[in-house]
Order: structure tokens, then C-alpha cells, then sequence
């Protein structure tokens, strides 16, 4: 008997200590030049198949790898290159390739130095909008289409990388993002435009790549086509026939991979079993009752690959239960025509859970990262291979590891169970309408037109790392490490009234992470060392592990606010993070539904709001970064997504009186298709990541006719670009032709962490400066 094929799809790239992270900082820094960048780079693809291989994966993915984000490499890889980053053909330089993901300051390199001075005023190149990927905390960088745009190969990466792993002893399955995926992931730039009618310009290329990789030596492909968990449009389902039909032509003996994750074909099932590939991934995590439809559809000969373990969360797997499901499988198509894989890459959970030195071990032995779960895999393959004898030790502490965190008392909490049943209608409503609540704001506050303020956060410098660091170690002691943070927050605020700012943050120097922060003080919440997840180019994040029922034993915020509000005169906000958004941004308990954890959340938050008002809070802000995020892929199902997570914000936010104004933030979203629930959710203000589209996203308000306070964001925080007066001018007057005046606030695109003072200060001078002439042209 054959064994069975045991694939990851992809795997983290960041480095189990984040290498990548520190590599790509000190490349832009200038610490390192691109030679050491690219060293580091093959270094950390060598370990990943060498780990892969050694954990008994057999059909190890190569081009999974990527400096910043796979779709901006695809991008590279077609020649999609926007006329304003100064691409003449040829290889894309990785001047080029970085000013796509993160902008380029005039003079600062070769793409703004050619064309730089043809935009904002020689203020060099603005990067390309990013979105989320999917409905994951994963960003990508978004391809922008034209009529008539050519596509020419200019970047070989999957090929290259191929033939380094070839040449180390791997035989790799290749993976590339799927063309119509891609086609669907990006922006018409023309009104009216359809991106699909690309497909026939774009295929020549894809077909020279796999052509390429087949004569390397590449016998499997591995095509990314998550799409198929979309609803499809009838010119979509065309476009993907006429890609895998022009493949199968070119390419006769090449296998394909035809890879669909993120949740069921649903629909367009039928349409990706008549697809000419070798192969089909389905994801049974997400979709589990399509294996049964799968099994029984699919022609003999196609081999089927099941995702059976969950690439998006971080808990041990039941591995019997799971052979229970996938043996008859197995035994009707033969372990040939089967493969075993995670529903999706291992890209969005962390390494290695034997990292994980501090954690507790009770907890430690349910948790399952990358590693741990390329060992389950390897179980199961083993146990379908050879039979369940074979792994007969394995199977069992699986199966025991559920059963403990099933039935331990750490993990329910009675009296949360309570709270939350109890929880009325009423609780999710404010007592006055906006229009009134408006009218008590606006007399309490006397702010000008066009107040000005910021999301939250200001830089976190090295010294405040530093800091934090030495006070985690030991080497710092609590009294010393509060005058710190006291001293850094009171220079804050001091800059933020010199600059004339009307609304104040605090900094938020004391905080780690916006869900981080939370979580720590919050029951039911598990954080690791090491757990880090790539967000984007070189942003990790450490999402929480919420494992049990979750309450707030005691204040979090308002020693800080209070401390903060003490030092000026001027509105000082309430910073805290939404329950959707700690949801969204955790690895979630996977024993209750969502919507009944983001309930508990949202209960946690209300104690919170309700005793910042008591403090003396009456700007209180509640990020809902993630609602969107959340959103499932398919539109039936969205309307009850929006009920229970509206529902918990306004829990969160309406334990106040009229005179305290609930802001909200939002990240990059696209708003149209939620206009409603975002409406629904009633807060007096929130502000939106407009400034890389160039006030587009407001559309979505004005249609709507959105009637509460909007802060569109005129300042893009995720490039290192400083925009000028004249910029942030032109945005807010594109706001104008929008919004009424009196509905637009003045604020960056989000928190200011990841930005360095040096671009802050100047950055928000000019914003204020906007504000003024904004004012002024009333």
C-alpha cells in the first residue's frame, strides 16, 4: 500500500524568533544592505522545508515564502506595476517592490526619484491600498487594474525558489495565488472597469511560469483559488475555466493543486469538480459537511486533498474523531488519490508551541501551533497509511488532550454564564437619539469645525520597548517603570496642546497590543512568548488565546485616564478596544459559538465604559478595527454575523448618559456592503482609513446618508511618507463634496505605534494645519 501524501499548503515565514522582522527593519533602516536581507530570506526557507521534511511532510510547498506579502509578489511576478512607481520592464527592482507596500518619500529611492515629483507635490509615491485578506487579520497589498494594461513576466521568485529547494534536496509542490483569485482580489482604477477581462492578457504569463517550473523538474503545482469560497459571479465561474482549460492545454502533463480554502465551494462546487486539474483541497474545518458531497462527486482519478486540520486556530486536533470521518474516504479512493492537509496554510498561526516556556502546562498540552500541527498531520497520515496500530500512543494523548480542556473547571465560569443569558434588549441601547445626543455634546465640548485629534496610540520608540522589557525582566523596578510611562505620556500630551490639537489621547504607552492590554486583565485569556502571526510586511502580532468564559475582575483604563485627564484642559478620550475586535483578533474557543464569547467580551467592556464615565470620561473611544474583518465570506450568512456583533458593540457602548460621545474606529475596510450595520451601531463618531483611497470609501456614507460624525482619515499612518498641507487639504475638501461640514472630524487613518516621531511630528502639524484652512474656507 501506498503512503499517504501529508502537505501544509504553507508555512509561517517570519522566523520562529521573527528573523524576517528584524532583517526587513534593518534593511529600510539601512543597517543591512539587500544582500544580508536576502541571505536572511534563504536562510529561513532552508529551516522551514528542512522542518517540514524532518516532521514527516511529503509534499513540502515552495514560493510560500514571501519578503512582504504573497499577492504583492504575484503583482511583481505579472509586471502589475502602477505607472507611478517609475517601472520601465524587466526585473522589479526591490526598490520598487517596497514602494508598492510601503510608499517612497521623494529622493528616498529609485521608484520615487522617477516619478515622484509628478505626485502630491514631490511628496514621493503613496503605497498601494491594503485590505484584509479574506476574512482573516492577514493584509495584502491590492493590485490596481487598467484598460489595456499589458502583464509581462518581471520577477521569476517561484521558479528561483524552486530550483534553491531542488538544489538543498527538497522536491517542493510550487504554490502560486490562482488567476482568477487574483483578478478578484484587485482594484479597477477605471470606473466601470472589470478586472476579469484581464484573464486573457494574464494567462500567457501564468503559463510561462508553470511551463518554467515544470521543466525545473516540477511535477505538482499547487494553484491558490480561495475565491471558490465566494459567491461567484457567472463571469468568475467562466473566468476559471477558460484559466484551467488554457493550463490543461499548454500543459498536459503538469499537475495541478486546485486549492480552495476559508470555507465551502457551496455553489461552486460543481464548477471546481469539472476543472481539468489533477487535484482538489477542500477546507473541512470551515466546511466540514461538504466531504460527504466531495467524496461521493469527485471522478476517481482526481486525488482529493482534506483539510482537516484547522490552520487558523491553535487547538490540539481530536485525531480519532477526524479518522473516523476521512478513513472510509481513504479507503474507497485509495491512499494515492487522498492527501491530508490543514484547511488552509499555516501562515496565520505561530510556530512552535515548545517555545512557549512560561505558559501554563495545562494549557500548553491543548494548544497546537505550526509545528504541533505538522506532527498531527503526520499522525494521520501515518494512521491511514498503516493503520491506527501504528500511531496507537499518539491517537490516544490526542484524544485525552480534548478531553481535559473539555472538562476543566478553568474553563466555565457560572456566574459569567449568567450575566450573559441575562442580558436584555435594552442593554444594547442609548437612552437619547444621535440628534440629541449631539446637541449635549457639542454644548458640553464647544469644539471648533473640523476638530482635530488622533486614533490613540504614538510611537512606541525603542525606548519605550526598552522599558517595557527591562520592567518584564526584572531590571526595572514598578515604581521606577510608572514614572517612565508617566513622564513619556505627560511629554504627549504637552506636544499634542503646543500643535494645537482640540480632542487628546494619552499615548497609550503602557499598553503592548490594543487587544493585548485587554486580554491580560481580563479572565479567561492565555498569552504567549513566542505566538507571534505575520499582519503584514514586517507587522507580527501576538493574538490571545481565549479559553474559558471571560469577565473583568477589576478596572483596566482609568487609573491612566484619569492621571492623563489631570494634566490638561482639553477633552481627554477613554481609550479602549471593542469586544468584536478582541474576538476577532484572539484564537477563540472552539466549544461555544462566537457570538456567546463576544457577548462575555462585550459585558467585560461595559463594566469598563460605564466606570470611565464615573471617572469623569466623556469621550470614550471603543475600536471596532475588526467588525468588517469578521464578516463571513458568504452573504447568506452575513446578516447574522452583523446582528450579534452590532448587538455587542452597542452592549459595550450604551451604559452612558447622552453627553458622553462613544467614538469607534475602523480599519481598512471596504464600508459598502455594511453601510447599514455600521449605521446600526450608533456611534456619535468614527473614523475610517480613507486616506490611501482617496476619500473613496466616504461613498459608502454619503449614499447611505450617514447622519453621525465622521473622521476620515487624511494621513496614511502604514508608510513612512510625511504628507504635506496641500495633501491632507485636498483630502479634506474631497470629504467636503461627501459629507456636511459639520459631520468631519480631522484625525490620521489609524493609531500612530508603528510610526517613528521624526514622521509623526511633522505629519501632524500638517494636519492641523489642514484643519485651520479647512476651517478657514468656511
Amino acid at each position: 500500500m501506498s503512503s499517504v501524501t501529508v502537505s501544509t499548503l504553507g508555512t509561517p515565514r517570519i522566523g520562529p524568533r521573527r528573523e524576517l522582522k528584524t532583517a526587513l527593519e534593518g534593511f529600510w533602516s539601512g543597517k543591512i544592505d539587500e544582500a544580508a536581507l536576502r541571505e536572511t530570506a534563504m536562510g529561513l526557507r532552508a529551516a522551514n522545508w528542512a522542518r517540514q521534511s524532518g516532521l514527516g511532510i511529503t509534499a513540502i510547498p515552495s514560493n510560500d515564502f514571501s519578503l512582504y506579502d504573497q499577492v504583492l509578489d504575484t503583482s511583481a511576478m505579472l509586471g502589475a506595476v502602477p505607472p507611478a512607481f517609475g517601472w520601465t520592464g524587466g526585473p522589479v527592482p526591490l526598490a520598487t517592490y517596497f514602494a508598492m507596500a510601503r510608499g517612497a518619500q521623494a529622493g528616498a529611492g529609485e521608484a520615487a526619484c522617477a516619478h515622484g515629483h509628478h505626485h502630491h507635490g514631490g511628496q514621493g509615491v503613496p503605497a498601494l491600498e491594503m485590505t484584509k485578506w479574506f476574512d482573516t487579520n492577514y493584509h495584502y497589498m491590492v493590485p490596481e487594474f487598467r484598460r489595456g494594461q499589458d502583464f509581462a513576466l518581471a520577477s521569476t521568485k517561484a521558479v528561483d525558489e524552486y530550483r534553491e529547494a531542488k538544489a538543498l534536496g527538497y522536491a517542493t509542490r510550487p504554490v502560486l495565488i490562482g488567476p482568477v483569485t487574483y483578478l478578484l482580489l484587485g482594484k479597477a482604477k477605471d470606473e466601470g472597469f472589470d478586472p476579469l477581462s484581464l484573464l486573457p492578457g494574464l494567462l500567457p504569463v501564468y503559463t510561462d511560469v508553470l511551463r518554467r517550473l515544470a521543466a525545473n523538474g516540477a511535477e505538482w503545482v499547487q494553484l491558490d483559488e480561495p475565491c471558490l469560497a465566494l459567491d461567484l459571479p457567472d463571469a468568475a465561474l467562466q473566468a476559471l475555466r477558460d484559466a484551467y482549460g488554457a493550463f490543461a492545454r499548454a500543459l498536459p502533463d503538469l499537475k495541478l493543486m486546485l486549492t480552495s480554502y476559508f470555507g465551502g465551494l457551496g455553489d461552486n462546487f460543481a464548477t471546481a469538480l469539472s476543472l481539468p486539474v489533477a487535484g482538489l483541497h477542500v477546507d473541512l474545518v470551515r466546511a466540514p459537511e461538504q466531504l460527504k458531497q466531495v467524496a461521493s462527486a469527485a471522478p476517481h482519478g482526481l486525488v482529493l486533498s482534506l483539510g482537516v486540520i484547522d490552520g487558523r486556530n491553535v487547538w490540539r486536533a481530536d485525531l480519532p474523531a477526524i479518522l473516523e470521518r476521512i478513513e472510509p474516504v481513504a479507503a474507497k479512493r485509495g491512499t494515492d488519490h487522498v492527501q491530508i492537509a490543514p484547511s488552509c496554510s499555516l501562515l496565520h498561526v505561530p510556530y512552535d508551541v515548545a517555545l512557549e516556556t512560561r505558559l501554563d502546562p495545562e494549557l500548553t498540552g491543548w494548544l497546537a501551533f505550526a509545528t504541533q500541527k505538522m506532527e498531527e498531520l503526520s499522525i494521520l497520515g501515518q494512521a491511514l497509511s498503516h493503520g491506527r496500530d501504528a500511531v496507537r500512543d499518539e491517537l490516544a494523548a490526542a484524544a485525552s488532550a480534548v478531553a481535559a480542556r473539555r472538562t476543566s473547571n478553568r474553563v466555565n465560569d457560572a456566574a459569567v454564564q449568567a450575566r450573559g443569558k441575562a442580558t436584555t434588549a435594552a442593554m444594547a441601547n442609548r437612552k437619547g437619539a444621535f440628534a440629541a445626543r449631539r446637541d449635549a455634546q457639542r454644548r458640553r465640548f464647544g469644539l471648533p469645525a473640523f476638530p482635530t485629534t488622533t486614533i490613540g496610540s504614538f510611537p512606541q520608540t525603542a525606548e519605550v520597548r526598552q522599558a517595557r522589557s527591562a520592567h518584564a525582566k526584572g531590571g526595572m523596578s514598578d515604581a521606577d517603570y510608572e514614572g517612565f510611562l508617566r513622564e513619556a505620556t505627560a511629554q504627549t500630551i504637552r506636544w499634542q496642546e503646543e500643535i494645537g490639537l482640540d480632542v487628546l489621547v494619552h499615548g497609550e504607552f503602557e499598553r503592548n497590543d490594543m487587544v493585548q492590554y485587554f486580554g491580560e486583565q481580563l479572565s479567561g485569556f492565555a498569552f504567549t512568548q513566542h505566538g507571534w502571526v505575520q499582519s503584514y510586511g514586517s507587522r507580527c502580532v501576538r493574538p490571545p488565546v481565549i479559553f474559558g468564559d471571560v469577565s473583568r475582575p477589576k478596572p483596566m483604563t482609568v487609573a491612566w485616564w484619569r492621571y492623563a485627564q489631570s494634566l490638561t484642559d482639553r477633552p481627554m478620550k477613554g481609550m479602549l478596544t471593542g469586544p468584536v475586535t478582541i474576538l476577532n483578533w484572539s484564537f477563540v474557543r472552539d466549544d461555544l459559538p462566537r457570538a456567546t464569547v463576544c457577548r462575555q467580551i462585550a459585558l467585560a467592556i461595559r463594566d469598563e465604559v460605564t466606570d470611565l464615565e464615573q471617572a469623569g470620561a466623556r469621550m470614550i473611544q471603543i475600536d471596532e478595527a475588526a467588525l468588517r474583518e469578521g464578516l463571513p465570506l458568504r452573504r447568506a450568512d452575513w446578516q447574522v454575523y452583523l446582528d450579534w456583533a452590532v448587538e455587542c458593540f452597542r452592549v459595550a457602548a450604551s451604559g452612558v448618559a447622552d453627553e458622553t460621545q462613544i467614538h469607534t474606529h475602523m480599519c481598512y475596510s471596504e464600508f459598502n456592503d455594511i453601510i447599514a450595520a455600521i449605521g446600526a451601531m450608533d456611534a456619535d463618531v468614527i473614523s475610517i482609513e480613507t486616506s490611501r483611497s482617496k476619500m473613496e470609501l466616504l461613498d459608502a456614507f454619503t449614499t447611505y446618508r450617514y447622519p453621525n460624525e465622521i473622521g476620515p482619515g487624511v494621513y496614511d499612518i502604514h508608510s513612512p511618507r510625511v504628507p504635506d498641507v496641500a495633501e491632507m487639504t485636498d483630502l479634506l475638501e474631497r470629504a467636503r463634496g461627501k459629507l456636511a461640514a459639520d459631520q468631519i472630524w480631522v484625525n490620521p487613518d489609524c493609531g500612530l505605534k508603528t510610526r517613528g516621531w521624526a514622521e509623526v511630528r511633522p505629519a501632524l502639524v500638517n494636519m492641523v494645519a489642514a484643519a485651520h484652512q479647512a476651517r478657514a474656507a468656511l
